[in-house]
């Protein structure tokens, strides 16, 4: 994406921008002059075109996505950075808890690329998932966020190889950043005051890369996280 008057670049799909890595993609996206789209339960700042939407609820997601993309005369792309974790032993997680983080951080993203996929293959557009290094490194009181990560994972290295020379494909796995991701987790879960999180607007930046590749040119996996992340490698 090279910069051009606000609106008049590639109209790109958002989940989870209202905040965290979400948000710092749409900033880039703006100030790339880019027109981003949110999907999120809260509303994005500075007046962004969104649809209120719970994205545990995976046929509203899709149905979101489609009307989205049909008010905005299409998409160029997808980043699907919304997520969310309840950390804990997977005896003390209740069912419903542990399975809303399977369905947002997996279920949903699915759901939102299935809907966004005529528009894609349409612009030859591009998509990136966002994983985790808890997509590739397993760790205790995490079963439920491994899982869906670990999913996102294997979802996007297949649907790369699928969609090859119809619709660019990039699978993020980003380290931890300095967001609200962890605050309402119980303490010991917490990074504490000296942990190396990376700044959001630096992972968003590796996203814009991504898209910006020419056609035929594919970014197939980037790991972006601060120096001595200790969750990678």
């Amino acid at each position: 994406m090279t910069s051009s008057p606000p609106g008049a670049g590639p109209t790109v799909l958002v989940t989870g921008g209202s905040n965290g890595l979400g948000a710092a993609v749409v900033t880039a996206v703006a100030r790339a002059g880019g027109r981003p789209l949110v999907l999120d339960r809260h509303r994005p700042g500075d007046g962004v075109p969104w649809i209120e939407c719970d994205l545990a609820d995976t046929r509203a997601a899709e149905d979101a996505t489609r009307e989205l993309a049909e008010r905005s005369g299409g998409l160029d792309a997808v980043v699907t950075a919304a997520g969310t974790d309840v950390p804990g032993k997977l005896a003390d997680v209740p069912r419903e808890t542990w399975e809303r983080i399977v369905t947002v951080d997996l279920l949903a993203t699915v759901a939102v690329v299935r809907a966004a996929l005529p528009y894609l293959e349409a612009s030859r557009g591009g998509i990136v998932t966002v994983a985790s290094t808890l997509g590739v490194k397993a760790v205790s009181d995490a079963t439920a966020y491994c899982a869906a990560k670990f999913g996102v994972v294997g979802f996007t290295r297949a649907l790369a190889a699928e969609l090859a020379g119809r619709v660019n494909v990039t699978l993020l796995i980003p380290g931890g950043m300095r967001t609200a991701f962890f605050d309402e987790r119980h303490p010991q879960y917490r990074p504490g005051p000296d942990a190396a999180l990376n700044d959001p607007a630096d992972t968003a930046a590796a996203v814009m890369f991504a898209l910006s590749q020419p056609s035929g040119c594919a970014v197939r996996e980037l790991v972006v996280c601060a120096e001595q992340e200790s969750s990678y490698p």
